[in-house]
């Protein structure tokens, strides 16, 4: 890729931009008022406004390997923290893909050198969900169902944080488990039942 073209690119960006609203960018400069925080995957081919056909300021993104939300990652529970005491974002997304590179690497005995430890997390979902996951002999199929499964555990993450549970009682935030299906470029709603998931476990969880 020429890296200079991208500059180009952005030029035709503004231009078409303040085509169609000269006062775009002085009302996009005045903040930030989204509604959705999107937590999903670095890939490069999954690109979050684009999918969900939002504009500028209407979703706060955060994107890792595998859309992952470890309790231990700063980042992540940074962002958590901001949009929902913060911009009071009303919904948490968390988008998972179909064929995500991430997930099938811990899916293989590989010494992946600093991926190790972040990879573990995907281990240790399927190591919770392994008597499921053993009974799919397809390998396609265990593979992308372990991408759902690492999407509700995910989820089931940020649902065990103090921001997430206060805005839950407070306000009704929602939480979303979704993945993206990049053969068809479609979004699936996994309509995981969050209630029943966590009924066993939301005494040990729970936060005042």
């Amino acid at each position: 890729m020429d890296i200079k073209r991208i500059f180009t690119n952005n030029q035709k960006w503004v231009d078409g931009k303040l085509k169609r609203d000269t006062n775009y960018f002085n009302n996009l400069s005045k903040g930030q008022n989204p509604d959705i925080l999107y937590i999903g995957c670095s890939d490069s081919r999954v690109t979050a406004e684009e999918l969900m056909g939002v504009a500028p300021g209407e979703a706060f993104i955060h994107r890792n390997i595998a859309n992952m939300v470890p309790n231990t990652d700063l980042s992540a529970m940074s962002v958590i923290d901001y949009a929902v005491l913060h911009l009071k974002v009303n919904h948490v997304v968390v988008c998972g893909h179909y064929y995500c590179g991430g997930v099938k690497a811990a899916m293989e005995s590989k010494d992946l050198g600093i991926l190790n430890p972040w990879l573990r997390n995907i281990r240790d979902v399927y190591r919770t969900h392994r008597i499921e996951l053993s009974k799919i002999k397809d390998e396609n199929l265990r593979y992308n169902r372990l991408v759902e499964l690492n999407v509700q555990e995910q989820c089931i993450n940020v649902i065990k944080t103090a921001e997430v549970q206060r805005a839950f009682r407070d306000r009704g935030l929602t939480v979303h488990g979704w993945v993206f299906d990049i053969h068809s470029g479609k979004l699936i709603d996994l309509k995981i039942d969050f209630s029943k998931i966590m009924k066993n476990v939301m005494e040990i969880y729970h936060l005042e």
